[in-house]
């Protein structure tokens, strides 16, 4: 019995979150070189990968990266047929570029919650933001359309937990912690704190803490031109495949990158991919979580639905999801990463169940 054929039998035993792989257990690739895998020799059904990654092709995906202990165990990129000038082309327009390899730069949209959730542990580790301290103390009174006494209620932790009791007009609609709802103009909040409590606009944190120090050379915050400049969504974190790739084995070493420790929070990353509350089991901080009995539903929606996230991938399955399926899994008990950039998939909604069907069973081999 191959290892990864063994993992993925133990992994039905996890309840939420396995044991991550350690650092030191992993390859992490330099700026100019990243070691490959060959899939047939770490056990791989080649057969059923290659099936995987032609359903991967057919759903408009425009690039997937499949890493296995860090290195790069599938990597492909399609041109994609632009939509009709009849039809809106969401993906013309969240395409800020192309890095010299002709890899596509493009706005993965809520992902980047994920990446302004680790942003926020490596300021609590230092020490510059308090989670449970009011929204108020970094914003100051009045950031919200609740009254004084509503809005003191509502802290950190609940911007990244889809908990403060407001609409997406930032009014309130119940208390902070009793309501679930996905809600982004509460999380735009979350920046705001940040910039406020570092002294630093987001492109500068960002570069200083993440992608200059694990080689996301290709990624920056970029102002969305489809949006005015007090929009909630005015801003937009691009990136290619290949750096969230890189961004998620990161969140595989728990905020490591060789022997440097980037979080310098050492309980952040489990309570992140944790339940962040009681009534969406599948949402930590910003972080969407599998093997929960319950998930949270669409935007303002606070309706749940039985859960798991996921029903056909690992239960310790983490994952940064955006508009059009913009995706980075993260399986600790698998020590997998995958990451998939592109258009909506015909699919829609069944994608995520129906890739990791597939993936599941190219990996059992």
């Amino acid at each position: 019995m191959s290892r990864i054929t063994s993992l993925i039998r133990l992994s039905a035993g996890f309840s939420c979150l396995g044991d991550f792989t350690h650092a030191a257990d992993l390859y992490f690739p330099t700026d100019t070189v990243w070691e490959t895998i060959d899939p047939g020799s770490a056990g791989w059904n080649l057969n059923a990968l290659e099936e995987l990654l032609e359903f991967a092709r057919e759903q408009r995906s425009t690039g997937i990266v499949i890493l296995q202990n860090g290195r790069i165990l599938a990597e492909r990129y399609w041109e994609i047929k632009r939509r009709s000038k009849d039809s809106r082309d969401r993906l013309g327009s969240m395409t800020s570029g192309f890095t010299s390899a002709g890899q596509s730069i493009e706005d993965v949209a809520s992902v980047q919650k994920s990446v302004v959730a680790f942003l926020a542990g490596v300021a609590e580790g230092k020490g510059l933001i308090d989670l449970q301290e009011p929204v108020s103390k970094y914003l100051g009174e009045g950031w919200s359309k609740s009254s004084p006494e509503q809005e003191i209620a509502i802290n950190v932790k609940h911007l990244l937990s889809m908990s403060t009791g407001l609409s997406e007009s930032l009014e309130h609609m119940g208390d902070a912690d009793k309501i679930w709802m996905y809600n982004t103009p509460a999380y735009s909040q979350s920046i705001g704190v940040l910039e406020v409590a570092t002294g630093e606009n987001l492109n500068d944190l960002t570069a200083k803490w993440l992608t200059t120090q694990i080689g996301m050379h290709d990624s920056k915050w970029w102002d969305r031109p489809w949006t005015n400049s007090s929009a909630s969504s005015s801003v937009g974190f691009t990136t290619t495949a290949l750096d969230l790739a890189r961004f998620g084995l990161m969140i595989l070493a728990e905020g490591k990158w060789n022997d440097k420790d980037l979080l310098g929070n050492p309980t952040f990353i489990r309570r992140a991919l944790s339940p962040s509350q009681s009534i969406n089991e599948s949402y930590g901080y910003l972080w969407w979580i599998n093997g929960g009995e319950t998930v949270g539903g669409g935007r303002n929606n606070t309706k749940m639905r039985q859960g798991p996230l996921i029903p056909s991938a690992p239960k310790d399955l983490v994952a940064a999801q955006g508009l059009l399926n913009r995706k980075c899994y993260v399986v600790p008990s698998l020590a997998l990463v995958v990451s998939r950039l592109g258009d909506e998939p015909p699919v829609g909604r069944n994608f995520n169940e129906k890739f990791w069907g597939m993936l599941i069973k190219a990996i059992r081999g």
